[in-house]
């Protein structure tokens, strides 16, 4: 019996050992998968840190090559431009680094963030010179406009001033010109009798008066008078008597030098008749200093 129980309890022994090795071996088995889990996990959220890391770094790089590219377009200086589109190559070429780099790669990140950093420099000193230039630049427009208003002011002042100028030179103009008045023409025969026959017409007796004028220079004055036919032709005793007229030279009948001094002063002149003749509408225009002092029209 005492063998018998000895044995039994010997195996009792043994089986409850068992058990115990069991379950420690469960526990450990038990814990080691926790363990694997847990460190699966954490690298799972490792890497998703990682890689959000890895995309807010891209984020950061392409929103300072957008600022590069707007800052481009926003200065006028080709040297500032040139250094821009350098700067803006270097911010490419890292995103483009960043693009072939594992997210794990904790090394190339803490590099290109570093890159990133220096960049960042670089283009808050551009800033500065862009913020720098744009001021001169508005100061210069500011002069730039203020110059152009004066100029206006000053051009439109001119005008009005060489406007009033010939105004008064118009004013002076015509207070000082002569006046022809109370012409008169008479034809007259052989015996200088006023007569109504074109055959026995032998000259006209041109009467008119040089009017007062104090503001009109005075001195001698050539007076030019023109006969004018019905159909408009000029009656002259030769082509060559010519005078100056509006840019061009007339023909003129008869020429007649007075010594004009300010004062009323009676002229006649006289026209021989020698040519042809027909009935119709004459008209004489006197001129004098290169204008039209007056006009008369007539019928024979």
């Amino acid at each position: 019996m005492d063998n018998i129980e000895k044995k039994e309890a010997k195996e009792i022994n043994k089986m409850s050992f068992l058990i115990v090795a069991l379950i420690v071996l469960v526990l450990v088995i038990a814990g080691a998968a926790y363990y694997i889990f847990h460190q699966h996990k954490q690298m799972e959220a490792m890497t998703e840190t990682f890689d959000l890391e890895k995309e807010m770094l891209a984020d950061d790089f392409n929103e300072l090559s957008l600022q590069y590219e707007g800052y481009k377009f926003s200065v006028s200086n080709d040297s500032l431009v040139a250094l821009l589109s350098t700067e803006q190559a270097k911010v490419q070429r890292l995103m483009e680094e960043l693009r072939t780099v594992k997210s794990t790669n904790t090394k190339e990140i803490a590099r290109l963030k570093k890159e990133l950093a220096t960049m960042r420099k670089i283009m808050r000193n551009y800033v500065v010179q862009i913020d720098s230039l744009n001021r001169a630049n508005e100061q210069l427009t500011a002069e730039k406009n203020e110059a152009v208003k004066k100029y206006q002011q000053a051009t439109n002042t001119a005008v009005s001033l060489r406007k009033e100028k010939e105004k008064l030179t118009e004013r002076v103009t015509l207070a000082s010109r002569l006046d022809a008045t109370g012409i008169t023409v008479t034809p007259v025969n052989s015996r200088g009798k006023k007569t109504n026959r074109i055959k026995r017409m032998q000259q006209f007796v041109i009467d008119f008066k040089i009017s007062k004028n104090i503001t009109a220079p005075v001195g001698e004055k050539e007076i030019y008078l023109r006969i004018m036919k019905p159909n408009d032709d000029v009656l002259v005793k030769s082509r060559a008597n010519v005078f100056p007229f509006e840019g061009k030279e007339i023909s003129y009948s008869i020429k007649k030098l007075i010594e004009y001094e300010g004062e009323e002063i009676p002229v006649t002149v006289y026209w021989d008749i020698e040519e042809y003749l027909s009935e119709g509408t004459y008209r004489v225009d006197i001129f004098a200093d290169g204008n039209l002092i007056g006009q008369k029209r007539f019928e024979l």
